[in-house]
């Protein structure tokens, strides 16, 4: 895309954090930009690296693998953001530095097992079901501490915290609503994991929303680059 626009439009964005930040009494270095980037081409990412911006979220491993390699010369952190299949998680495990979507024992058994190690220990975010749709992944709130437990005890995971995609087009209410339900839950397995610190939360549409609620990251795609054409 126009390099000149991406400046133009991660500007904004930056903006639109701090504003939020400000308004909701946090620190917008607290709050960490996510660049969904899926779909978007290495020289998109590039360019947005050069705006300031080193975490990317990305969604369908084939393509994402291609881009990691293409981009081995910046200094990046690669998250993926996507519903995990079981035949995946190898290469999940071995290109990527966060995993937001875990929602089974058996994806986070076989993250730790398959990860390399000579890498640090994978972060990890359990995605929450949080307003109970069926088209969606995640655990439902009752199952967050079982999963955290075990999660925990997995040698080559670090949890770090929860990730929601709470229902779309929902009234503000209902929004802050599931945004606080999440931060609730964060809470509630603080005991189980001190060092938990990521809420994972908001995107283009409600990034505000979920800031004022806690949010600790934001997952923007189409904020920075534009809408998709797939």
């Amino acid at each position: 895309m126009d390099t000149e626009k991406l400046s133009d439009n991660i500007a904004k964005l930056l903006e639109r954090v701090s504003r939020s930040a400000e308004k909701s009494q946090y620190h917008n270095s607290d709050i960490l930009i996510i660049a969904v980037s899926k779909t978007r081409s290495a020289l998109d990412i590039r360019a947005a690296h050069a705006c300031g911006l080193r975490h990317f979220g990305e969604n369908y491993l084939q393509e994402a693998q291609a881009k990691i390699g293409d981009l081995r010369d910046l200094d990046l952190v690669w998250h993926f953001i996507g519903p995990i299949q079981s035949n995946k998680t190898s290469a999940i495990a071995e290109h990527f530095d966060w995993v937001q979507s875990v929602d089974r024992e058996k994806i986070a058994r076989r993250l730790s097992a398959q990860r390399p190690t000579h890498l640090p220990a994978l972060n990890i975010c359990l995605q929450v079901n949080i307003s109970g749709e069926s088209s969606k992944s995640g655990v439902t709130p009752d199952q967050v501490a079982t999963l955290a437990r075990t999660v925990l005890a997995l040698p080559n995971l670090k949890l770090r915290g929860l990730m929601a995609v709470p229902a779309a087009n929902a009234a503000d209410e209902l929004q802050h609503q599931a945004f606080s339900e999440l931060r609730r839950l964060l809470m509630s397995i603080h005991s189980l994991a001190p060092d938990i610190d990521t809420l994972s939360m908001g995107m283009s549409d409600d990034m505000e929303i979920a800031i004022s609620e806690g949010a600790s990251m934001v997952r923007v795609g189409t904020a920075i680059f534009g809408p998709r054409n797939r």
